[in-house]
């Protein structure tokens, strides 16, 4: 039988006290809030305390004050906020709301250290995505979204990283506050050398999704701030993504030209140095273009300075919104013959126009999976997904990440 202290909300603090109960422990506190039970533990009192994740339940003193009376501390989290809130005051352990007791028990039991050891990555490191597009907006921030929301509903760990200096626009995209820019924050951590995977979820915003969630690395809010990206600190982040997560997928800027260099300075920061950085160190580029005659001209002139940055056989081209009424009948054999004859680009992708349904995700802040699950765009964007960025065959594999304790068998207390 253990000594147990609790400071939950009332829905789960009816049902765990009780649980524990049923499993022969003594309870000897209900608080109301952090501060309450910060202020009551001592050494002979509590051995365990059970709290939400959330900042009401959670703090840096209580923690300090479970330290210094020897009390093993356990959170249960049950949204995105308070799993942000656990990393940054330092708790490692913690399970998901709706875990059994004999679930939470056993992270109670567990060796504190072994507990807070990263998992070693599964497999080959996380691979790095970058979407590419030329000037005109051909659509590179919302298949960027879909292809993170694709890998990730396939069962993978996914980061989306904006990385455009000129107008980055995931986060308005998703619906989600850009205050503090993620992945600027993570280049600046980089540079320093004080980037972790714990930093990265810290400064990460989370999609939620029932189909499949990811983190998201925001963007630059006004242009003027394009030198925190430099290009090394750009590639120090990536590196620590590759570590984060099974696949970082980086929404880029329009600009490779390197004109700039002719500057004087040549140690001045360039603002295209965070376009470049990102599709040399991408595993894959997915160039897409507008499939329309302006969005083509554009698309062959500028896929030939991408063929110079990068090598060629890690590029897979993306025609999109691909509609009839601005190239004729039969667009898709159209399109595909332009690039062909032009650019010697064969076997592109399609993407169909569907206005609709881009709009719909806008207005929700989501993405094409979760309003519009049926749209023909969304169609393409999964078989995009699953025949060209996917390892033939790939199988849904575990999600990385700090070790799933929740599934150590139960020892009694």
């Amino acid at each position: 039988m253990a000594r147990l202290a609790f400071a939950l909300p009332h829905n789960l603090e009816s049902v765990l006290v009780d649980d524990a109960r049923d499993h022969g422990h003594d309870v000897v506190a209900r608080c109301a809030s952090a501060g309450e039970l910060a202020s009551m533990l001592d050494p002979s009192s509590a051995e365990f305390v059970v709290v939400s994740s959330a900042e009401r339940y959670l703090t840096a003193r209580l923690l300090t004050e479970a330290d210094r009376a020897g009390v093993r501390v356990v959170a249960i989290n049950d949204t995105d906020a308070g799993r942000r809130n656990a990393i940054t005051v330092g708790l490692h352990e913690v399970v998901e709301d709706g875990a059994t007791w004999p679930v939470i028990e056993a992270v109670l039991l567990a060796n504190p250290l072994k507990a807070s050891a990263p998992l070693a990555p599964a497999g080959d490191r996380g691979r790095v995505i970058a979407v590419w597009g030329p000037a005109g907006s051909p659509g590179r921030t919302s298949l960027a979204i879909n292809i993170a929301a694709e890998l990730a509903s396939a069962g993978h760990t996914v980061a989306l990283a904006d990385v455009d200096t000129y107008s980055g626009s995931v986060a308005p995209t998703l619906g989600l506050l850009d205050e503090a820019p993620g992945f600027a924050a993570a280049c600046r951590l980089a540079g320093t050398g004080s980037l972790t995977q714990l930093e990265l979820e810290r400064i990460a915003q989370r999609y939620v999704s029932s189909h499949g969630s990811f983190w998201v690395l925001t963007g630059i809010g006004r242009p003027s701030r394009w030198p925190e990206l430099s290009a090394s600190r750009v590639e120090g982040a990536l590196e620590l993504c590759r570590e984060w997560v099974d696949y970082t997928v980086v929404d880029t800027g329009f600009n490779l030209e390197n004109d700039e260099e002719i500057s004087s300075d040549m140690f001045a920061p360039r603002r295209n140095a965070a376009t470049i950085e990102a599709l040399r160190a991408a595993d894959q580029v997915v160039a897409v273009g507008s499939a329309d005659p302006v969005g083509l001209s554009r698309f062959l002139r500028a896929h030939v300075d991408l063929l110079e940055t990068i090598v060629t056989e890690r590029v897979v081209v993306v025609m999109n919104r691909l509609r009839a009424a601005v190239v004729g009948a039969s667009p898709a054999r159209q399109v595909a013959q332009s690039l062909e004859r032009f650019g010697g680009i064969v076997a592109p992708v399609m993407i169909p126009h569907d206005q609709a349904a881009f709009d719909a995700a806008v207005l929700e802040g989501a993405t094409l999976y979760d309003v519009a699950v049926k749209s023909p765009a969304r169609a393409a964007i999964t078989t995009l997904v699953n025949e060209r960025i996917l390892p033939p065959g790939a199988a849904k594999r575990a999600r990385r990440g700090r070790p799933r304790r929740a599934k150590a068998q139960p020892t009694p207390i």
